[in-house]
């Protein structure tokens, strides 16, 4: 694991640095840099009335923020290049600059309580599966401060060993531990060749290296025992231990610091807490005894007991989709996780029988740590911004600006609730954009849903409320996705006068489909990959009401996506049999947040297929490939898409934006009755004949070979697909996560430019379209 670690860190550094160029034209700045003046809001979207609040880091001492209306993102000098519009608001001014720190690192924090300063003897105990036993001091359950030094700590050391801190009112301490390294609760990494280069894959969570830790202080002879003891024996070297020491101290100090789970305390005062010692790995079950227990309690304990003396039982198992950890104790010492360690999590005594926490919860009473966890950077506010009533819907950025430095901070204003104000509504894919946030940005705590903890583990969880790489206008680089990509459609739009609305997958998820029912026609990103129940439910009721939409990208309604329930700015996935760059383990798909089975919608028996026509099918990297006008393109039902466009003329066989050519790349879709799509829908043009480059998905794959390859296998293609719904509504899909980059080629005036438009303007009408394609 540590190989993986470092091997990891330096593919970040090397290809995650987030510079690229075009003819020596520098779009994005390095991590470093851009962490020397970055920021964040407390929030997405926001609508007329509402006010947002931006968060700020600046190394620089004074930087001035503006708000702007961000227009074209990319600098890419083949296309329009940058663009954006200054707006007057009370915003405008310079402010003074501080330096705002990341804090990584999950731990649960139990306020401070009479029963827990315990002066004379007790016992510490836990299950624990470490992932990373050598990697410096760990803490277990402490109630301890690097300030005073004084109160106890169960804790895994520098060595890899269990041991326990004493510290009594007089500066004396005592440490006694094991000798003895823990093994390593190993995730299973390799190395996956993508678009991003080589990065590790993580295969789930620790396998079964649970241990039974505890250790006793017995007051009165100064007496400590440490037990550590694999729940999982082998006729070899197996790591147990039982140590007993005599310490010279006779009392614990009183220490007035809450109790913590999975880390100590660096610094507490009144002003500031700093955790650190944070763990990696699980922990199952953690107990504080207010008396020293024998040997026999203590294997009591293991066996399943319940000694007397217990001032804290916390049952991780319970209310898994919050923040509240559970105590069982008579105290009732109820406290709350921090950083958001994962929940839901198999615990030492899953026995395989269930795989769904909530039909055994005590085999799910584990929480997994990370060192570099992070939901919300808790940074000070340090201006805010009201919407005024007359400010368009539209993509807009706090732009900060220091010296040479600069960073913008986006968020999007849609209409206010209730209302619209164009017939067009374009749906930016916040949840993508938040899966994919930070890339792997070499910053720890700034990851997204495809990198890997420093651990291996994957990342289950991201969080709006921190700095975002993805969502930064001039963050691009030579392949733009996501962000950059979809503000190509906004200003598409624009340079063809069609007034439209900005809403939002957040917006969608909160409003369902009393957001959409204004409209007459909804825009998707290039990416919208990232959907939840909520969101399926409101565009399938959309679409069944005779709404039209317009899928404009690939790879869409793929990955089960959760929103906190108790935080709407975090969302959480569980990756499980798709394409993917980490496997959730046996026991573990199901979301903690909303209890729902997590990986794709496909096996949900929501495969995209049945909502648009299309799903993902093949993706690789490189060049792509126009499509080919196919004899449903010749329907009458069709004659709209191609107005203006030769009967034998090719869509998008011109250089792209994104791939550098053709409009079908990157990631792409087809067509599938088995799948769900209507048995009326038109196949009207086919990007077909794919470069080696390009795979057939793997979810598809039932039996490994060498014919996945888009020159040889079938289905690795892109299908332009329309269809009427029901009640005059229609589906246009593009399938193609590059389209996008194509449209401004030759001044907008172009193949893919003319069929988005035909489409746009005839989805934006009044018109119905006759049911069925009757």
């Amino acid at each position: 694991m540590r190989i993986a670690f470092v091997r990891r860190m330096v593919v970040c550094s090397a290809l995650f640095g987030f510079t690229s160029s075009f003819g020596g034209v520098v779009l994005a700045q390095t991590t470093a840099d851009w962490m020397k003046l970055t920021g964040y809001a407390d929030r997405l979207t926001v609508q007329p009335g509402e006010t947002i609040q931006f968060m700020v880091s600046s190394e620089l001492p004074s930087y001035r923020a503006d708000i702007v209306r961000s227009i074209h993102a990319d600098v890419n000098p083949k296309g329009p290049g940058f663009k954006e519009e200054l707006i007057d608001t009370p915003v405008s001014k310079t402010y003074p600059g501080r330096r705002q720190v990341l804090r990584g690192g999950s731990h649960v924090i139990v306020p401070d309580n009479p029963a827990l300063r315990l002066t004379g003897s007790f016992t510490l105990q836990a299950w624990i599966a470490s992932t990373t036993p050598q990697k410096g001091v760990q803490g277990i359950i402490t109630k301890w401060s690097d300030t005073n030094q004084r109160g106890y700590a169960l804790v895994v050391e520098e060595d890899g060993s269990l041991g326990l801190w004493i510290g009594d009112d007089n500066g004396q301490q005592a440490r006694v531990k094991t000798d003895t390294p823990l093994r390593p609760a190993l995730t299973s990494a390799t190395y996956l060749f993508t678009m991003y280069g080589e990065i590790p894959v993580s295969q789930g969570s620790p396998t079964t290296t649970w241990y039974f830790v505890a250790a006793s202080y017995d007051a009165s002879s100064g007496s400590v025992t440490l037990y550590q003891e694999p729940v999982t024996t082998w006729p070899v070297e197996d790591a147990r231990a039982v140590v007993e020491r005599k310490v010279p101290l006779t009392s614990v100090g009183t220490s007035d610091d809450p109790l913590l789970v999975a880390a100590f305390w660096n610094w507490r005062d009144e002003s500031t807490e700093i955790a650190g010692g944070h763990f990696n790995g699980k922990i199952d079950r953690p107990r504080v005894f207010n008396r020293a227990l024998s040997q026999q309690e203590i294997e009591s304990l293991r066996q399943g007991g319940a000694p007397t003396g217990a001032v804290g039982d916390w049952d991780f198992s319970a209310d898994i989709g919050s923040r509240r950890v559970t105590d069982r104790s008579p105290n009732g010492l109820t406290g709350e996780t921090f950083n958001m360690p994962t929940r839901g999590m198999t615990g030492y005594n899953w026995t395989a029988r269930e795989m769904r926490f909530q039909n055994a919860p005590e085999e799910y009473g584990a929480l997994y740590f990370h060192d570099d966890d992070l939901d919300d950077a808790r940074w000070d506010v340090d201006f805010e911004f009201t919407v005024p009533d007359d400010l368009p819907s539209g993509i807009y950025a706090a732009r900060l600006r220091a010296g040479n430095r600069e960073d913008r901070i986006t968020f999007f204003v849609r209409p206010r609730r209730g209302t619209a104000t164009a017939k067009i509504a374009f749906l930016a894919p916040t949840f993508s954009y938040l899966a994919y946030s930070n890339g792997r940005s070499g910053v720890p705590e700034l990851y997204s849903l495809y990198a890997a903890h420093s651990d291996g583990s994957g990342v289950a969880y991201s969080s709006a409320l921190m700095p975002i790489k993805e969502l930064r206008p001039k963050h691009a680089n030579r392949w733009p996705r996501h962000f950059s990509a979809d503000i190509y459609m906004t200003h598409f739009m624009e340079v063809k006068g069609l007034k439209y609305d900005v809403i939002t997958d957040d917006a969608l998820h909160s409003d369902g489909t009393a957001l959409l029912e204004p409209y007459n026609v909804v825009i998707t990103g290039s990416h919208p990959e990232y959907w939840s129940t909520q969101m399926m439910d409101a565009l399938q009721a959309y679409l069944e009401g005779g709404g039209r939409l317009m899928y404009m990208g690939g790879n869409g309604f793929y990955w089960i996506t959760s929103q906190d329930p108790t935080n709407p700015n975090v969302i959480e996935i569980r990756r499980n049999h798709g394409t993917e760059t980490w496997e959730g383990a046996p026991g573990e798909f199901y979301h903690s947040t909303t209890g729902e089975l997590g990986g794709l919608w496909r096996f949900r028996g929501r495969a995209p297929q049945a909502l648009v026509g299309v799903g993902f099918t093949a993706q690789g990297r490189g060049a792509g490939i126009p499509y080919e006008r196919q004899p449903a393109s010749f329907d009458p039902r069709a004659a709209f898409i191609f107005e203006g466009i030769g009967a034998e003329e090719s869509i998008g066989d011109f250089p792209s934006l994104v791939r550098e050519y053709g409009a079908a790349s990157d990631e792409v879709d087809r067509l599938d009755y088995a799948l769900g799509s209507p048995p009326h829908a038109l196949v009207v043009a086919t990007a077909s004949e794919l470069p080696d480059s390009f795979q057939h998905v793997t979810e598809e794959v039932l039996l490994s070979d060498s014919l996945q390859g888009g020159s040889v296998h079938p289905l690795a293609k892109a299908d332009l697909v329309f269809f009427e719904t029901m009640n005059g509504g229609a589906v246009f899909s593009v399938s193609s996560i590059s389209w996008f980059g194509a449209l401004a080629y030759n001044d907008f005036d172009n193949t893919v430019s003319k069929v988005t438009e035909n489409v746009l303007r005839r989805f934006a009408s009044d018109e119905p379209f006759p049911e069925g394609g009757r």
